[in-house]
């Protein structure tokens, strides 16, 4: 059991990188396939769920754990895919609820801050780890500015684009 739990965490870890790479990396600092995707997300904030990709995550999934049962590397994979799921409920929190303790806050204002004044720093969403390593972290000084300036932003009201994740057949009717 506690090999599992172990390769669960190596996963969920995986993903907090994989997600500075995709936001940073493929999104930011090099034109990729996710650049039009995100940058839409960017116009329309609204736009918070990686719609496109949670089916093929599902079918990867499935034939992951058909094939291969419960293993450790399966696990991995399970904890990668905690890790988008945690994601994508923390990032549609972070755009239309109040935070409802200081660590969300704190999450809050980072992303808030990335979109409206630092596109090109602060790409951790879930965790600042990556930022830091890779120094896209602003210094005490300018991130404390930059909360401050995001501080009063108001939830957004309105539809999400969530039904295009529970309605994957449209991507089939583009």
């Amino acid at each position: 059991m506690a090999l599992y739990l172990t390769t669960f965490a190596l996963g969920l870890f995986a993903w907090s990188f994989i997600e500075y790479v995709i936001h940073g990396f493929m999104s930011h600092l090099h034109t990729t396939f996710a650049t039009p995707f995100h940058a839409a997300h960017h116009r329309n904030p609204r736009m918070v769920f990686t719609a496109g990709m949670w089916m093929p995550t599902a079918i990867v999934s499935a034939l992951v754990f058909g094939i291969f049962g419960v293993t450790p590397a399966t696990t991995i994979w399970l904890g990668i895919g905690a890790g988008f799921l945690g994601y994508e409920f923390l990032h549609y929190r972070i755009h239309f609820t109040r935070p409802v303790c200081a660590l969300e806050e704190r999450m809050r204002a980072r992303h808030l801050a990335h979109h409206m004044h630092a596109p090109d720093a602060i790409f951790g969403v879930t965790n600042n780890l990556w930022d830091r390593i890779f120094g896209s972290e602003p210094d005490a000084a300018r991130l404390a500015e930059l909360r401050a300036a995001v501080a009063s932003t108001a939830p957004l009201e309105g539809a999400s684009n969530l039904r295009l994740v529970l309605t994957p057949w449209v991507y089939l009717t583009r």
